[in-house]
């Protein structure tokens, strides 16, 4: 939704429910801060940052904003599926999902990589996708439309840095997820789309990745710097607003600082 403000259409999500997946740190909490502050009620999630989690909610009632904490375990459909079914049975409604949650878990090559990791990996950023959008959908349908917007990478396009192709291999089944499933509700007023950070400076990369790989990137990225999740904010919130992309579904957006440019 918008409001009117002479030329100038403002975000606005009042009377909104918002489900933030991954919320306790990095752009998910940006993101949720992010539509505190235009009016939404943000259901923060977490999986293990039950702290972070708190502090994001804690910050959005403090300036005036409604939030609620909620946990699940993302690494299965079944935790994504109950998510979103608490979601509902607690508000009501979800108007908009931001499926953010996702991690490399560890960068490791696929010559020395379990089967184990591999399908950790998947369901942790893919699966988790598939089965809280399945969730998502009839509660969407019933209100007449909503807006998902998935998290996705650049390395979904560039197959990942060292260690990575797992990884990256899931972000391009997100991307790939996010283009038809964007055509499948199109006619249900629900639209779907993606975001696709490049190098961010998050809790994400001071886990999993070197001085020397991060300075390696740097250098590739026209901007000459890292990325803010502050600066993947924006970019949520107009996908997910009917108002200023009513006409958008079935989108990646690209957000990298001219690292890449398809």
């Amino acid at each position: 939704m918008a409001a009117r403000g002479g030329d100038v259409t403002v975000l606005d999500f009042h009377d909104q429910v918002v489900l933030v997946t991954g919320a306790g740190s990095g752009i998910g909490a940006a993101v949720a801060e992010g539509f505190g502050r235009h009016g939404a009620h943000v259901v923060v999630h977490y999986g293990h940052n039950r702290e972070g989690a708190e502090k994001v909610a804690g910050t959005i009632q403090e300036a005036g904003g409604a939030a609620s904490v909620v946990s699940a375990d993302l690494s299965s459909a079944a935790g994504a599926t109950q998510l979103v079914d608490d979601v509902v049975a607690r508000h009501g409604r979800l108007d908009v999902l931001v499926n953010n949650a996702g991690d490399l878990l560890g960068r490791t090559p696929i010559s020395e990589m379990t089967d184990e990791h591999f399908a950790r990996v998947m369901d942790l950023n893919m699966t988790s996708v598939f089965a809280a959008c399945r969730q998502a959908i009839p509660a969407m349908k019933a209100r007449g439309g909503g807006a998902i917007v998935n998290l996705t990478s650049i390395a979904a396009r560039t197959g990942g840095a060292g260690g990575s192709v797992a990884y990256a291999t899931s972000k391009g089944a997100v991307s790939t997820f996010t283009h038809g499933l964007a055509k499948e509700l199109a006619r249900d007023g629900i639209r779907v789309n993606a975001v696709a950070p490049g190098v961010i400076t998050t809790p994400f990369h001071e886990r999993h990745t070197s001085a020397e790989q991060m300075d390696a990137m740097v250098a590739g990225i026209p901007m000459g710097r890292t990325g803010t999740p502050e600066e993947c904010v924006g970019t949520v919130l107009f996908l997910a607003s009917q108002a200023m992309s009513g006409y958008v579904t079935g989108q990646v957006i690209e957000v990298n600082g001219g690292q890449l440019t398809p």
